[in-house]
C-alpha cells in the first residue's frame, strides 16, 4: 500500500510539473533570459548588496537598471535602425538594384587568366552556372531575411510583455535567487558532491556562453560594421548585425561577410578598400576573437569549437534565438553529467578493488 501511494504521489508531481511548465511555456524565452541575466549579473548584484547595506530589493532594482541601460535600450535602438536599414535593401533587391549574379561575373572576369585556366584543368568549367544558383540563393536569403526583419514591428506589443515579464522575474531572481537555489538544492536527490560540481559547472558554462560567446560576438559585429561603413558598404549596421550572428559559430565566423566582399573590392579594382578590409578582418576582428574569447571563457568550461559549433546551430534549429544558450548550456551539462558519471564509477572500482 505504501509503495502504492509512493507511486501516486510520484505522477502527480510530474503531472503537476508538466501542467506548470505548460502554463509557462508561452514566456519561456522571457524565463530563460531572465534566469541567464541573473546569473551573469549575479556579482554585480552581490557587490551592489554589500555596499547598499544589505538591501537585496535596492541591489536587485539597481542591477536592473543598469541591465536596461547596458542591454535593454541599447538594442531597442539598434533593432529601430536595423529595421530601417532591412526596409531599404529590401526595397533595392526587389527594385534589381542589386544584382548578385553580376558581382560574381565581374569577380570572375577580374580573375587573372592562369586562375581561369587552372580551374578549367581541374574541371571547374560550370563555375559560372555554380556562380548563378549562388547567386540566387543569396538573393532568396536577402529578401527573406529583410522580410523577417520587417516582421518584428507586427511583434511589439509581444516583445514588449515579454521583456516586462523578464525583468519582473529578473527581480525575485536577484534578490531571493540565494533561498530558491538552496530549495532546489534539496529537490534534487543528488550527493552534495554532485550537485556543487554540476551547479559550479551549469552557472560558469552559462556566464562563459554570454561573455565568451555572446560579447564577443557583439563586440565583432560592431567592428565589422564600423569598418563596413567607414569604407562605404550598403546597410553597415545590417551587415555588422548579420557578421555578430555568424560570429557565435567558431571556426566559421565573420569571414564568411567580409572575406567576400573583399574579395569582389579587389577584384573590381577597388584594391585599397579590399586590403583595408583584408587587414581589418584577420588582425582586429580575427584578434578579438582569438584572444578574447578565451581570456572571458576561462580554461575549466572551455568546450571544443566543434562541440559549440554543433551545439549552436542545433540549439537555433530546435529553439530559434533562444537556442544561443540552450545549445551550449546543454552541451555543457552532457559533458559535465559524463564526467560526474565516470567518476562515479572509477570510485566504485576502486572501493571494489581495494582490500
Amino acid at each position: 500500500m505504501y509503495r502504492l501511494e509512493e507511486k501516486t504521489f510520484l505522477v502527480l508531481l510530474v503531472t503537476a510539473s508538466l501542467a506548470f511548465a505548460w502554463i509557462l511555456w508561452p514566456f519561456f524565452g522571457a524565463i530563460l533570459w531572465g534566469t541567464v541575466m541573473a546569473i551573469v549579473f549575479a556579482p554585480v548584484f552581490r557587490r551592489l548588496s554589500e555596499s547598499m547595506r544589505q538591501s537585496p530589493s535596492a541591489a536587485a532594482l539597481t542591477t536592473i537598471l543598469i541591465i536596461i541601460v547596458l542591454v535593454i535600450l541599447p538594442l531597442m535602438l539598434i533593432a529601430t535602425s536595423l529595421m530601417q536599414e532591412a526596409a531599404s535593401l529590401y526595397d533595392m533587391i526587389h527594385a534589381g538594384k542589386l544584382d548578385f549574379g553580376l558581382y560574381f561575373h565581374q569577380v570572375w572576369d577580374a580573375l587573372p587568366a592562369w586562375i581561369q585556366k587552372m580551374m578549367v584543368q581541374l574541371g571547374l568549367t560550370n563555375l559560372v552556372a555554380v556562380q548563378e544558383k549562388l547567386a540566387v540563393g543569396l538573393r532568396q536569403g536577402s529578401q527573406f531575411f529583410a522580410t523577417q526583419i520587417l516582421n518584428i514591428g507586427q511583434f511589439t506589443f509581444h516583445i514588449i510583455v515579454n521583456v516586462c515579464v523578464m525583468l519582473y522575474l529578473l527581480f525575485f531572481l536577484l534578490r531571493d535567487g540565494d533561498a530558491l537555489f538552496r530549495n532546489i538544492k534539496k529537490a534534487i536527490p543528488l550527493q552534495a558532491e554532485q550537485q556543487r560540481v554540476l551547479f559550479a559547472k551549469f552557472t560558469t558554462a552559462v556566464r562563459a556562453t554570454v561573455k565568451g560567446g555572446i560579447f564577443v560576438a557583439i563586440l565583432q559585429g560592431m567592428l565589422g560594421g564600423l569598418i563596413f561603413w567607414f569604407l562605404g558598404i550598403h546597410a553597415p549596421l545590417l551587415w555588422g548585425v548579420i557578421m555578430a550572428f555568424l560570429s557565435l559559430l567558431p571556426a566559421i565566423g565573420a569571414s564568411l561577410v567580409w572575406l567576400p566582399v573583399a574579395i569582389y573590392l579587389l577584384a573590381t579594382g577597388a584594391l585599397w578598400q579590399g586590403l583595408i578590409l583584408i587587414a581589418f578582418g584577420a588582425l582586429v576582428m580575427g584578434l578579438a576573437d582569438n584572444f578574447l574569447r578565451p581570456a572571458l571563457v576561462g580554461k575549466d568550461t572551455k568546450l571544443p569549437n566543434y562541440v559549440v559549433l554543433i551545439s549552436t546551430l542545433g540549439g537555433l534549429q530546435i529553439f530559434g534565438l533562444n537556442g544561443l544558450i540552450i545549445g551550449p548550456a546543454i552541451a555543457a551539462m552532457f559533458m559535465v553529467v559524463w564526467e560526474i558519471f565516470s567518476a562515479t564509477r572509477q570510485e566504485h572500482r576502486n572501493d571494489i578493488d581495494s582490500p
